[in-house]
């Protein structure tokens, strides 16, 4: 049987950093240490100066499919996200027709595995349509291996619904993600609300439409004794609420963007829709915020909201243009360049962390160990590189980072055994 082996790497994981030489076989890793012996028939995958890690896992994606295709399909994000060493990706619900019955689950898992570059996990909508009104068939998704439920996009609006959607998924086993705006604070905003919403003469989106519901919703974890994992957080009172539930010991988990610790909200100044998201993008002392979050644990995961949009939605107006930034293929340049962690506690938050929160750990975010699945990212943490959107593989060309020079470049990366990634270019 052909090995595949990756060599002259340093491999770092949940058990440290070491040089070794990884063997990959059957879909799993059969070796690894210093100077492997050679097969005549081995395919080599050269890892000098790289790191060599578990796999990435990203909680936060939106692949547009089913429904619209002209921002982005299966494979086309699929592709984007090997690209960007991600080997799982938990696909958004917030589709045409939603994730909200098995159909269009097995529809998304079938596109997933006819594309064959990564794992997609597809989420199911906590309620039916994400309406907010009547709760999805949580058991039914459940029983067929959905893990993570969320209605992103929109936040569960009555409390008494999203209290009787935990009681559910504590027994059922799965997590409920939760996208934390109350609407009512939120109608017709366009960005932050502070002074260069002001000074712009834009509807503000005011920070504590955020941290009301994520202050709501650790009270429901703490009733109910459900986990609740907060999508994409981005004020600095969120993340200190966070960080005191996890003091208390509630069963609560967090993700932040690379955008919400790269940008502030004075990127809109020009009235550039690329800049627009949702949440929006914040102040600096945010940034400092999710910063100190991502460093001291109380932010789990680094997540990309990876939400691609045609180039005719992002060139209208600034209040009507729909919010969301590209995300797949910057996201560990962006942690490496931004954040003052060290390199270990970076791949903690794109790898292993992200697989246990959405139980993907099974297969993602594995040790490399033998016998583990070979599910592998090897990245150049010093390489420099310009973002160029003509060059992403995502159908669309929303990143907010168009000319922007950053560190750490992933070479190759391995999807159950397969290296769908060579030296920067997707094998398929």
């Amino acid at each position: 049987m052909t090995r595949l082996v990756i060599r002259h790497g340093t491999v770092l994981d949940q058990q440290g950093e070491r040089r070794a030489d990884v063997a990959i076989a059957d879909g799993r890793i059969v070796g690894v240490g210093t100077d492997l012996p050679a097969e005549d028939d081995d395919r080599v995958l050269d890892a000098a100066g790289s790191h060599v890690t578990p796999g990435f896992v990203d909680l936060h994606v939106h692949l547009r499919e089913p429904g619209r295709e002209e921002a982005e399909t299966i494979e086309t994000g699929s592709r984007a996200a090997a690209l960007g060493g991600f080997t799982a990706v938990v696909a958004m619900p917030n589709t045409e027709p939603p994730q909200d019955s098995l159909p269009t689950i097995e529809f998304v898992r079938a596109q997933a595995r006819r594309a064959g570059l990564c794992h997609v996990a597809p989420a199911g909508c906590i309620t039916l349509g994400r309406a907010g009104e009547q709760l999805a068939p949580l058991g039914e998704l459940a029983a067929a291996g959905v893990h993570l439920f969320t209605d992103d996009g929109n936040g569960v609006q009555d409390p008494g619904l999203m209290r009787r959607a935990l009681e559910y998924a504590r027994p059922l086993g799965i997590t409920l993600a939760q996208h934390c705006e109350v609407a009512s604070l939120t109608r017709g905003a366009v960005m932050h609300e502070g002074s260069c919403c002001s000074h712009l003469g834009l509807p503000g989106w005011p920070a504590i439409a955020e941290e009301l519901m994520v202050h709501r919703d650790i009270e429901l974890s703490r009733l109910t004794g459900a986990p609740v994992h907060f999508l994409h957080l981005s004020t600095a009172r969120s993340v200190a609420l966070v960080r005191a539930a996890k003091a208390e010991g509630l069963p609560v988990t967090a993700e932040a963007t690379p955008h919400h610790f790269t940008l502030t909200d004075e990127s809109l100044r020009t009235y550039d829709a690329t800049f627009k998201v949702n949440p929006p993008l914040r102040t600096p002392a945010d940034i400092a915020a999710i910063k100190d979050g991502l460093a001291d644990g109380t932010i789990d995961a680094i997540a990309t909201d990876h939400a691609p949009h045609p180039p005719e939605s992002k060139e209208a107006p600034l209040d009507q243009a729909p919010p969301g930034m590209l995300g797949l293929q910057t996201a560990l340049s962006l942690a490496l360049t931004e954040l003052d962690m060290p390199l270990a506690d970076v791949v903690a938050a794109l790898s292993w962390k992200p697989a246990a929160i959405a139980r993907l750990d099974d297969r993602h975010g594995r040790p490399v160990a033998v016998g583990e699945p070979a599910n592998l990212t090897v990245f150049d943490a010093t390489a420099e590189w310009t973002v160029v959107p003509a060059r992403l593989a995502s159908k669309s060309r929303n990143t907010p980072y168009a000319g922007r020079t950053v560190r750490g470049a992933v070479r190759h990366t391995v999807y159950e055994g397969d290296p769908v990634v060579v030296d920067g270019v997707a094998q398929r």
